[in-house]
């Protein structure tokens, strides 16, 4: 029996057996395409759309046209607030924009990203917060008409997926200075944790305000905090219960007091050695799953170890076999992603982030028809 995308996502991310496989593209900017891959895969395909629209311009993540995701079958929709309200929002010119948070970003010549260049709070004290001009989250009209857009995704028939753009850990690690904020959790744990109740007393209003607005239409909203690099987590365990965990628990009962769906939690790096704590607090699915790392690589262990308390999405390698391999290795990468993660439901096919510039557009159409083709069920498991 064939579903609609909407029910297959929940029949999944309730550990159901769907009939086939997930699959999310364009659904956020970690499931998305980079800019000016995504100008290369239109080419490919044969779609003319507007011009480009982003996520986020820091970062170049790409809103994917309609016309894109149908054509490559992605099965979540995403919708988002209009912008909070800020002193600080400018653009200074074309490589050089102020965001929200007072956190100013540049791009040098010929690169893709912008990069952090100024960091307001970086030699900060615990005094200066409370001086500091924050964005006004909440503003009038800005979610305005959100819960009619989300129901309209759902009765498409595709999932709903709203984007939160709210992190606390992250946040904080733009705001300080990454390696200050890391500097802090040993040496001034004082000023850690203020900054974070202070990112949270903000974030958690506006959930609660976002999700009385479009939660009963909400089947996924989607946070995060980056809490791990490519060799292992960023802070130990012992630091992350103590300065971290809380505000994101506080954080994540918030979204579930409100919310009809599931909390997608994203982050980068080897995060094994957080992923029951994550369950623990409420997180439902985690992204991106990167398989580079050493001990996310194994994902039939994975599944083995937390796929009872946890959905994941992402997994298809990102770092060699979408850019460097061939047709065939991308398909094999999918079949083997499937085979581990999907039996028993409990996974959306996903690329390991946001599919970079250097991804041949046939790779990135090799993966979406390979989730279709391999992902029926009935799945072995590996």
């Amino acid at each position: 029996m064939s579903l609609t995308s909407r029910e297959r996502v929940l029949c999944a991310l309730n550990h159901e057996e769907p009939d086939r496989v997930p699959l999310f593209l364009g659904t956020s900017g970690v499931t998305s395409v980079l800019m000016p891959g995504y100008e290369r895969l239109k080419t490919h395909l044969g779609i003319r759309c507007g011009p480009p629209q982003y996520f986020s311009k820091q970062f170049q993540y790409t809103r994917i046209d309609e016309e894109v995701l149908r054509r490559l079958g992605s099965d979540g929709r995403p919708v988002d607030a209009g912008p909070a309200e800020s002193p600080h929002r400018r653009e200074v010119s074309a490589d050089c924009l102020v965001d929200d948070w007072g956190v100013t970003w540049r791009r040098a010549p010929g690169c893709l990203y912008f990069e952090v260049a100024e960091s307001p709070l970086r030699h900060a004290t615990v005094e200066d917060l409370d001086r500091y001009p924050w964005p006004n989250l909440t503003p009038p009209g800005r979610l305005e008409g959100l819960a009619a857009r989300a129901k309209a995704i759902q009765d498409a028939g595709y999932a709903s997926v709203l984007l939160s753009h709210v992190t606390l850990f992250e946040q904080a690690c733009l705001l300080r200075g990454l390696d200050a904020m890391l500097m802090d959790s040993l040496a001034d744990p004082e000023f850690f944790s203020a900054l974070m109740a202070k990112i949270e007393r903000l974030a958690v209003p506006y959930v609660r305000a976002l999700l009385d607005e479009a939660g009963r239409f909400a089947d996924v909203i989607v946070t995060g905090d980056d809490l791990g690099t490519t060799a292992g987590p960023m802070l130990s365990p012992e630091s992350y219960r103590a300065l971290i965990k809380p505000h994101q628990a506080r954080l994540l009962a918030a979204m579930k007091e409100r919310l009809a769906g599931k909390v997608f939690f994203h982050s980068c790096g080897d995060i094994h050695a957080f992923l029951g704590d994550l369950a623990e607090i409420g997180a439902d699915i985690i992204n991106p799953v990167q398989v580079s790392t050493a001990r996310l690589s194994d994902t039939a262990r994975l599944k083995r170890e937390f796929g009872n308390r946890l959905s994941f999405c992402g997994g298809i390698d990102t770092r060699w076999v979408m850019p460097h391999g061939t047709v065939e290795d991308v398909r094999g990468e999918v079949r083997r992603r499937i085979r581990d993660l999907a039996p028993g439901g409990g996974y959306i096919a996903a690329a390991v982030h946001c599919i970079q510039p250097d991804v041949p557009p046939e790779n990135i159409v090799a993966m979406c028809d390979e989730v279709r083709t391999a992902g029926t069920y009935p799945i072995a498991a590996a």
